[in-house]
């Protein structure tokens, strides 16, 4: 299935460390988060991605038109280096669609502006640049089929890092603190799945979840995949050394590609 990645979003909370590229051009180790998303689809067999530019959109295009396979796969080198033999590859079998879908455009008229490149496929799949998950994504595609929803998301527990405040509505004394993971709610996480009918629920210049998924649910036709396992955004600094630190370990959750090979992260 075709991949619609969203990746032109201005990163203003990272802004303090780069000033030009958008925000899923961010690293983890030596590659972008956005790498990290797109190898994770490419790990169930989806191939065929379709970028959504809009700030920093040369960044993203010039790191893919100079992209360095030695960085991430093992090679043998020969001939002092005349001839190179890669012993893995990351992007040889992928096909990217880069597509300037404008600055401060809305999500989702962003992927109305790339319908075209979607050939009317009667499914397909689409997600933020910037958040990672260890999910069974052939599991939800499957279960997905199976239905009769429109749309599904990635239904995920609230960051422990927020913390709930209860305070009795006479009185301005705090009864109580929790941490938001711990109540029984769920936030949107994320990685869609998604049916050519959605269209007809997404008007122009509307925001793909607020407007078009709010539409759906009226209608019993938004689907939510509940996930405890992982998943992690990348918004700030302090997500993203998290995660860093989790590359660094070796025990990169995310990394799924990384079990099929045997390695480490």
């Amino acid at each position: 299935m075709k991949v619609v990645i969203f990746c032109g979003g201005l990163g203003l909370r990272m802004r303090a460390e780069i000033d030009s590229a958008p925000k899923p051009m961010m690293a983890i180790g030596d590659r972008p988060v956005l790498w990290h998303v797109m190898r994770y689809y490419a790990h169930f067999g989806h191939n065929e991605f379709i970028l959504c530019l809009g700030h920093g959109a040369s960044s993203v295009k010039q790191y893919f038109l100079r992209y360095e396979e030695t960085q991430s796969n093992d090679f043998v080198m020969a001939k002092g280096g005349q001839e190179i033999q890669l012993l893995q590859s990351d992007i040889s079998e992928w096909r990217i669609s880069f597509v300037d879908t404008g600055i401060e455009t809305a999500i989702g008229e962003r992927l109305r502006r790339v319908r075209e490149y979607l050939e009317d496929d009667e499914v397909f799949l689409a997600n933020y640049g910037d958040v990672l998950t260890d999910a069974p994504m052939d599991r939800i595609v499957d279960d997905f089929l199976a239905s009769d929803a429109t749309a599904s998301l990635l239904a995920v527990p609230p960051q422990d890092s927020f913390h709930i405040v209860q305070i009795p509505e006479d009185s301005d004394r705090v009864d109580r603190i929790r941490s938001a993971a711990d109540l029984s709610l769920w936030v949107n996480g994320g990685y869609f799945v998604l049916r050519q009918s959605l269209f007809d629920d997404l008007h122009e210049n509307e925001d793909l979840v607020t407007d078009a998924f709010v539409r759906l649910a009226g209608k019993g036709k938004l689907k939510a995949v509940r996930y405890n396992g992982f998943w992690a955004p990348m918004d700030t600094l302090k997500e993203r050394s998290y995660l860093e630190g989790l590359h660094r370990s070796g025990n990169a959750p995310w990394q799924l590609w990384q079990r099929r090979r045997g390695d480490v992260a």
